[in-house]
């Protein structure tokens, strides 16, 4: 009896210890796996319209935009079922920064697929022309 009541705590602490929420770029929280590493960061000298013309451009080649917000500067696709989202802000004038995050179906984290975004926008910032 003492083993079964250990082993059912034990298991229902596992189960509570795995659940968890994790938030996204844009700051809200979603259900998933809290753990592992599931964002990347880059900075450009560019402006922030630039890098988030170039992170549309990334996301429709890859997958489907599922919403866009224009305020927050933020995309949100499905890449090979897999969730990506990607928020441009600006770090100080003529500086900004990219958050590049990728999420599987159940919510663990998919850091191969959110390195590869992040270099692609990285790759199409190199492939235009800076403008003023």
């Amino acid at each position: 009896m003492r083993k079964t009541l250990a082993l059912l705590l034990s298991g229902a602490a596992f189960v509570a210890l795995l659940a968890g929420c994790y938030s996204t770029p844009e700051g809200s929280k979603r259900a998933g796996m809290p753990f592992g590493k599931d964002t990347f960061e880059s900075r450009y000298q560019r402006s922030v319209p630039q890098i988030y013309a170039a992170a549309r451009a990334v996301l429709e080649l890859n997958g489907t935009l599922i919403s866009e917000n224009t305020i927050a500067h933020s995309y949100e696709a499905k890449v090979d079922n897999r969730t990506v989202v990607v928020k441009v802000d600006e770090v100080e004038p003529g500086v900004s920064r990219v958050l590049t995050m990728a999420r599987k179906k159940g919510g663990m984290a998919d850091a191969d697929l959110a390195a590869e975004i992040d270099k692609q926008i990285a790759l199409k910032l190199a492939s235009t022309p800076a403008q003023r």
